[in-house]
């Protein structure tokens, strides 16, 4: 099962809204409830958008978000909002009821398609998942050119650009999953799922484990020993963990990997330090790949 509870952040240090020149004359003034749609709004405007992302902070949790007057503020000017959707980031939604404006909002949940299905529950990391960053490219371009006509164009021609590089990512998951398929993996989390998927990965966490890590509570003895017998038993050729979600639970998994050489592939859920979007997906198919090799 894909869990929806919360995940991210385990610290309560508040994220600190981060912008490109917000105050840039005529330029749209964009809203992203993270940064990695933050980065990508960039990409595709360059420097006819004004972007704010709310959560940069690498430890701060969208699930448990509360809103500033900095973030109010930005939201009441927006022309165009990146929200991710599927509860991961509600409180943007809640700011924009009090925000008196309303902008053309961007739910990259909805745009995916992907919905719940009988058994799982929606795995809501959909940044994770390549199509869905493509339509995501293609309705930001439209919105932003309905914001500033004079730049439709501009919007559509970078998005094309951008979307050729997202493909060229597609096109590495298809090489692996062509060499690796039915590969066993392990998670601390589903963040990075729909890629591992994509890879042709089969993931051996139970659901039990996962689902008690996103939802933070604790994981049954039973369930803990069924995890740590993946990687005693080399049932799994990699432990993809999210670095941002820690706890004694995680630790050991993490112990056990390492004890039995598994190969570990640190994830995020926000943008590390000095990447763009497509720099930091590449580094994570380039890990998954050495790993399984």
């Amino acid at each position: 099962m894909m869990a929806t509870a919360a995940c991210g952040g385990s610290s309560d240090t508040p994220a600190t809204p981060s912008s490109n020149a917000a105050s840039a004359a005529g330029a749209v003034p964009v809203v992203a409830s993270t940064n990695v749609y933050g980065d990508i709004a960039k990409q595709i405007a360059g420097d006819r958008a004004a972007v704010t992302s709310i959560i940069s902070n690498p430890d701060a949790d969208p699930h448990s978000y509360e809103a500033d007057a900095r973030t109010q503020l930005a939201l009441s000017k927006a022309k165009v909002v990146i929200e991710n959707g599927g509860g991961y980031d509600d409180f943007v939604d809640t700011m924009l009821k009090s925000a008196g404006n309303t902008p053309k909002v961007l739910n990259v949940v909805d745009i995916s398609g992907k919905k719940a299905t009988s058994g799982e529950e929606l795995n809501e990391h959909v940044w994770y998942d390549f199509p869905t960053v493509e339509k995501l490219a293609d309705q930001l371009a439209a919105a932003l050119g309905e914001a500033d006509p004079a730049g439709a164009s501009t919007f559509i021609a970078n998005a094309a650009t951008f979307k050729q590089k997202v493909q060229q990512l597609e096109a590495k998951e298809a090489s692996i999953k062509t060499a690796h398929t039915g590969a066993g993996a392990a998670i601390t989390e589903p963040v990075p799922l729909y890629m591992l998927e994509a890879c042709g990965l089969e993931n051996k966490t139970p659901d039990e484990f996962s689902e008690a890590i996103e939802e933070g509570t604790d994981v049954p003895a039973n369930v803990l020993q069924q995890t740590l017998d993946l990687f005693a038993h080399k049932e799994v050729k990699l432990l993809a963990y999210n670095e941002q979600t820690t706890g004694p639970e995680t630790e050991k998994v993490l112990g056990a990997a390492k004890a039995n050489n598994i190969a570990v592939i640190p994830v995020t859920e926000t943008l590390p330090d000095g990447k763009d979007y497509l720099t930091w997906m590449t580094g994570n198919l380039t890990a998954i790949e050495t790993a399984l090799r």
